[in-house]
């Protein structure tokens, strides 16, 4: 007889045969970069060749929708319909990678070709998000085999441009709202707070990149000659940074602080900590808001941070005062926070500081961070029904975070569509995603297959939120 206990035998029979690391294999080998002109040709040949015919083995009807964006990936939307009445789930991942960075790593085979050491299974996008969204499917498709069918409509989207932002999403998904519509978003991308704690995200903060500009003149002039005489632009930059952050991280633009966390927040995060794994950096405790855990820092507040800074040439520097400094930063801010105020606000407490001459500019091409911060609240129903689901499977505790620390369209779910979304992430803080030596852990794709397994069983059981 169909049980949930066989569904997601078949779901860890897939991994236990090969089956799992074949399918990510022939996947991870196209190089489906969507930030190089060369990885271009492979990302609807991605589609074409590993989606497609995925999702028609299991019923799905596929329909590709083009970008509008000249030069950017297409989304493909593959559908299942059981039955009028029975819940919409919508899942997602993404067919693009960062650049395989080739000549930088260290360990496996290099970024297109999958390599197992030990419990680490390497290559560009096992973890970020070939690897994650090949597990999902395979959890359907484990399903849709023991019981006969899924007991629940599915949609299921592959996008083949987030990691530029996901340029032209929006405009795809506002202008076929209907096609895409569900009653809760339900997908993967991202870490665990650690490897071995299953883990629930409800959001994902926002980011917000600009450069901070300081040009004074032409050219540079001698250091000798003209210190002291010559205003230093890296002198009045660092200043400038300097009324923005504290010392120790804590944000001092009063219209960047959040409102405060919640009790629903508070009581999510009381039991999380930060842990990157082997390999992973440790923790620095007194950085950011005062008062807060590492926890609620990353994933209940708002974040600064200067990603990169350039005056002269700090390869070969000479005695001049430079003519211009330029810094990139960016601000990671949560829900609740006025996305629209960032940049003013900046503005008013730069000139409020005295420094007037410290241009805000938009960042270089390729850099703008492109999400808006949103999240579905911990007590909401869905929320609840997807705790408890995991917990069905799974007696190691639940992680429940209220947004990732880093951004996602997850804003297109909630606020274009209007349902609750919920990520369910299958890597951990140490897998060196959109770095050499990307990898995912063959005991966490274990147990994920377990718990998606489990979870696309109780969503076709009839005890759904409605």
């Amino acid at each position: 007889m169909a049980s949930r206990a066989g569904a997601i035998g078949r779901a860890t029979d897939y991994l236990d045969s090969g089956t799992f690391e074949e399918e990510l294999a022939r996947r991870v080998a196209i190089p489906t970069e969507s930030q190089t002109p060369d990885g271009l040709p492979h990302l609807p040949h991605y589609l074409d060749v590993e989606m497609i015919p995925a999702f028609e083995a299991m019923g799905f009807a596929c329909q590709t929708y083009d970008n509008p964006v000249a030069g950017c990936g297409s989304v493909l939307l593959a559908t299942r319909t059981e039955a009028g009445g029975l819940p919409t789930v919508l899942g997602y991942g993404h067919g693009d990678v960062i650049r395989g960075l080739d000549d930088q790593w260290s360990k496996g085979a290099g970024p297109w070709k999958t390599a197992r050491d030990g419990d680490k299974l390497y290559g560009r996008g096992t973890a970020d998000n070939k690897g994650q969204h090949t597990i999902n499917m395979a959890a359907l498709r484990a399903v849709i085999e023991e019981r006969g069918a899924l007991g629940f409509n599915a949609k299921f989207m592959i996008e083949m441009g987030e990691e530029n932002g996901s340029v032209g999403l929006r405009e795809i998904m506002d202008a076929n709202q209907e096609a895409f519509s569900a009653d809760v978003f339900i997908a993967s991308d991202g870490p665990r707070v650690r490897a071995d704690r299953p883990t629930i995200s409800l959001g994902a903060r926002g980011a917000e990149n600009f450069d901070l500009v300081v040009s004074l003149r032409d050219g540079g002039h001698h250091s000798g000659n003209w210190g002291g005489a010559l205003a230093d632009p890296v002198t009045i930059l660092t200043h400038a940074l300097a009324t923005i952050v504290s010392p120790t991280g804590q944000i001092q633009v009063k219209e960047w602080r959040p409102p405060p966390m919640s009790d629903a927040v508070k009581t999510a995060l009381s039991d999380v900590e930060i842990d990157g794994g082997s390999g992973g950096p440790e923790v620095d405790p007194d950085w950011g808001e005062p008062g807060l855990t590492p926890a609620e820092n990353v994933f209940a507040w708002n974040s600064f941070a200067v990603l990169a800074i350039l005056a002269g040439n700090p390869t070969s520097p000479v005695n001049a005062i430079a003519p211009w400094a330029r810094a990139h930063c960016q601000l990671r801010y949560i829900a609740g926070t006025n996305a629209d105020e960032i940049i003013p606000a900046l503005r008013s407490h730069l000139d409020g500081h005295g420094f007037e001459r410290v241009s805000i500019e938009p960042p270089p091409a390729g850099n703008a961070a492109g999400f808006g911060a949103s999240r579905t609240e911990p007590d909401h129903p869905w929320a609840e029904w997807v705790q408890k689901s995991i917990a069905r499977t799974t007696n190691t505790p639940l992680a429940t975070i209220p947004q990732t620390g880093g951004s996602i369209c997850n804003d297109l779910f909630t606020d274009l569509l209007g349902m609750p979304a919920i990520w369910i992430p299958h890597s951990y803080g140490a897998c060196s995603q959109h770095a050499p030596d990307e990898h995912v852990l063959i005991p966490v794709c274990r147990n994920a297959l377990e718990l998606m397994a489990g979870l696309y069983w109780d969503l076709g059981e009839g005890a759904t939120p409605k």
